[in-house]
């Protein structure tokens, strides 16, 4: 045990250390072939907001991959936050860049006119009334409030004074749609602090004997100055902006976490930032104090006082104690409620009750109300006109779901009881209805709600609408997706129509009206074919068993022209993404569609069909441990298991020649990658991007995985493909972003791998993309990765044979 230990601390030593990289090779950036170039820039799937009448529909659309240069823009790291300075907007924010209105009842669409000339929109927002639409323009220096007038379909800019959109921007109506509650940033901010050249002492932290669990979070705040700059931009004024252009200051500028209007518009419910700031944990478990406003800014209750969060168990169950997940009743007037851990909020507490659920209404003077006791964490409720709830709660280490129904003034009901692994039996998810005031409520429809789901099947997705009646449990399919159709219900309209997004292998994604008495369908858009070049290339759902019996799924893409007589087996990429499971059942479920449209991808490797490879994509990699035993318990085995079979299946098939076969994977995935190509030989390269591969530098878990390197210090060196890095002799390209934000998977992780690969004599190959973070944005780095994977492959794989015949 000793010497394991010491050689854990030896690799996270070296994993510590500065890195001394090979001689570097300046190529700039590259581009793959143009079929590939022409699926990265291919349009993106629009998208869509229904008002809450029902009657108007907007259509969004999204701009296609940034520039290089679009991510030099200013971008400041604090508090595992990443944002713009010189607009006080996010890092890198995916907005929408064309609006257009759609008349539910005419089926007509509509231009808006008066919108920004290059419209770079996010959170968009509809008044309660459906009049108007709001939503905060990122321009280089600033965000502005704009809003759009729906009868006019007229677009202007709205209010004086620049938008805080750091946290993405407070945005909420008021109840009459007469006003809109928004952050700004404060009129007498002055200017950014300055750090001083000299420095005034060291950073000094400090524990004794308080235990502080904290995962490897990134981007936290170092020093006094990191502080004042943290002070500085995510101090906002909060603001009442009336349709009239009356502006009212609420309250004088607060570090704002959260901020939530009453439905009665009569009180504010704010989450303020406290101080001491933490150099351990991000904002999110800063300490933080909750308080009831009055409409003025007065305030009137203080709900609770939380300090910081970083001494919370690593068990994904473990919570703060005291009150938390605080909100507005959607049904009152003005009634808070919250939950409450009754197990101190440690998992390992072994108790009934696990959470309690509170209420409390203004004036905020009387005792609170508990509504009910809950054996596991509450995670939320939905609250419905007349005053009932349905209320979630949930045990993430056994996957255990329950719902409830609460009548109003009568005893909580079991609706369902589930794991919620298992898709074959999810009920859904219920319709939302928005009331006159914009409060978004439970429909309740003469005793019954409605319920969506993907509707996983043995057969693929088929999704659904049914009607339940809350009484009785008595449910009604009114209708299900049919093949050769992907169609999903967005919503059921007040005229009784169903408002759907239907695709097919061959058609793209487009909104239709469904009349559900006749079956009519009436199109609300037609959307071109993004890439008609890949139309030939084939997609199939198919089905294969690994050697323990459990059921595995992937998706198998061929090339266009196909023929497997005449072409015989084809090199072949298998992509995958490992997933954790309690039971063999729930990991055997096919969780994709056969139907689902065609659309040639960049991000998995589904444009290498264009390249003359067979793919095997979303290759189901379960991860089981049921009862006693963890998953993690056995991962290197049942990744083999997987990989096995996943390579059969396309064998059998007549598709894939074993001899060539990559794999490959992003995060976890490329975690799996390293590891399948150190413990197997079924593999002639692996594609492994932006993955962590010393799990010693992960100490208090990674994944889903809850215990620390120090319970088990043997399963982290087993699991860790840094340790085993001599047996890697299969070629791997190792790709990441140098700004890689994600907990875990620093870049230095990909370095210290290449590293020991290389000093152990294997053939490897780094590539670090400038400023890309976890997922890469640039068009220039997305093609020079697609590049790279394409040019690995071909000399690995595709060309294997001429290689081992020379």
């Amino acid at each position: 045990m000793r010497m394991l230990l010491n050689t854990l601390l030896l690799g996270a030593l070296l994993s510590a250390s500065s890195v001394a990289l090979a001689t570097a090779v300046d190529i700039g950036y590259q581009q793959p072939a143009k079929e590939i170039v022409d699926i990265v820039d291919a349009a993106p799937a629009p998208g869509a907001s229904l008002s809450p009448n029902g009657r108007i529909m907007l259509s969004t659309a999204f701009p296609a991959l940034p520039a290089i240069a679009d991510l030099a823009a200013p971008e400041y790291r604090l508090a595992g936050v990443r944002f713009n300075p010189a607009n006080n907007g996010p890092a890198q924010p995916r907005y929408v860049s064309s609006l257009q209105l759609i008349d539910l009842d005419t089926q007509q669409s509509k231009a808006i006119s008066g919108l920004p000339k290059s419209l770079k929109a996010v959170n968009l927002s509809w008044s309660p009334d459906s009049r108007y639409l709001a939503f905060i323009q990122l321009e280089d220096n600033r965000a502005n409030l704009w809003r759009i007038d729906i009868a006019a379909a007229k677009a202007s800019a709205w209010g004086k004074a620049p938008i805080n959109a750091i946290w993405g921007g407070v945005l909420q109506w008021s109840a009459d749609s007469k006003a809109i509650y928004v952050a700004t940033v404060p009129a007498k901010r002055g200017n950014e602090p300055v750090a001083s050249k000299v420095p005034t002492g060291p950073v000094i932290t400090e524990a004794r004997g308080r235990t502080a669990p904290a995962r490897t979070y990134q981007d936290l705040l170092k020093n006094k100055h990191d502080e004042a700059l943290f002070s500085y931009y995510f101090t906002s004024q909060l603001v009442k902006l009336g349709v009239n252009n009356k502006t009212t200051l609420l309250g004088k500028p607060q570090l704002f976490r959260s901020v939530e209007i009453s439905p009665d518009n009569q009180f504010i419910l704010v989450n303020r930032i406290e101080q001491p700031f933490s150099y351990a944990v991000p904002v999110f478990r800063f300490a933080y104090t909750t308080e009831v406003w009055d409409a003025s800014g007065k305030l009137v209750y203080q709900v609770v006082q939380q300090p910081v969060a970083d001494n919370l168990p690593i068990a994904f169950d473990a919570v703060p104690t005291g009150r938390r997940d605080i909100s507005w009743r959607a049904d009152h007037s003005a009634t808070l409620y919250w939950a409450q851990a009754a197990d101190g909020g440690d998992p390992a507490n072994k108790v009934a009750v696990r959470d309690q659920l509170f209420q409390l209404a203004a004036p905020f003077t009387a005792e609170p109300e508990k509504l009910m006791d809950l054996r596991y964490r509450f995670s939320y409720l939905m609250a419905a006109a007349d005053g009932s709830l349905m209320v979630w709660e949930r045990w993430w280490q056994d996957r255990n779901e329950k719902v409830w129904y609460l009548p109003n003034g009568q005893a909580a009901q079991l609706m369902w009881e589930r794991s919620s692994e298992d898709q074959y039996n999810d009920p859904g998810s219920p319709l939302m209805t928005t009331a006159a005031n914009g409060q978004r409520l439970l429909r309740v429809e003469n005793g019954a709600i409605y319920l969506t789901a993907v509707g996983a099947s043995t057969e693929g997705n088929r999704p659904f609408i049914d009607k339940r009646q809350l009484a009785t449990g008595e449910t009604t399919r009114l209708w299900r997706s049919e093949a050769p159709f992907y169609e999903y219900p967005l919503t059921l309209l007040p005229s009784g129509q169903l408002l759907t997004q239907r695709e097919s292998a061959d058609l793209p994604p487009d909104f239709y009206l469904r009349n559900l008495q006749s079956g009519e369908l009436t199109a609300l858009t037609q959307t071109p074919h993004p890439m008609p070049h890949t139309q030939g290339i084939s997609r199939e759902l198919i089905n294969y068993q690994r050697a323990d019996g459990i059921p595995m799924s992937a998706t198998l893409l061929l090339p266009a022209g196909y023929d497997k007589t005449r072409d015989g087996a084809l090199p072949t990429i298998v992509w995958a993404y490992p997933r954790e499971f309690r039971s063999a059942a729930a990991a055997g479920q096919v969780t994709d569609s056969p139907y689902r449209f065609n659309r040639i991808g960049y991000w998995n490797p589904q444009f290498l069909a264009t390249q003359g490879y067979a793919v095997l994509d979303n290759a189901t990699m379960p991860i089981v441990g049921e009862g006693d035993k963890e998953p993690n318990d056995s991962f290197i085995e049942q990744l083999v298991l997987n990989a096995e079979a996943v390579i059969a299946a396309g064998v059998a098939r007549g598709v894939t020649d074993p001899n060539r076969v990559a794999v490959g994977g992003h995060s976890y995935g490329a975690f799996m990658t390293a590891n399948l190509l150190a413990h197997t030989h079924l593999f002639k390269a692996g594609i492994a991007r932006s993955g962590a591969y010393n799990r010693t530098l992960t100490p208090f878990g990674f994944q889903r995985e809850q215990r620390t390197l120090w319970d088990d210090p043997e399963l982290y060196a087993r699991m860790s493909p840094f340790f085993h890095a001599e047996k890697i002799k299969t070629p791997l390209l190792l790709i990441h972003g140098t700004d890689d934000n994600n907990s875990g998977t620093f870049p230095m992780q990909s370095e210290r791998l290449y590293q020991a690969i290389k000093g152990n004599g294997g053939t490897t190959r780094l590539v670090m993309l400038p400023l890309e973070s976890h997922g890469y944005r640039a068009r220039e780095s997305v093609l020079h990765m697609l590049w790279e994977t394409t040019a690995w492959l071909d000399e690995f794989v595709k060309n294997a044979e001429v290689q081992a015949a020379q």
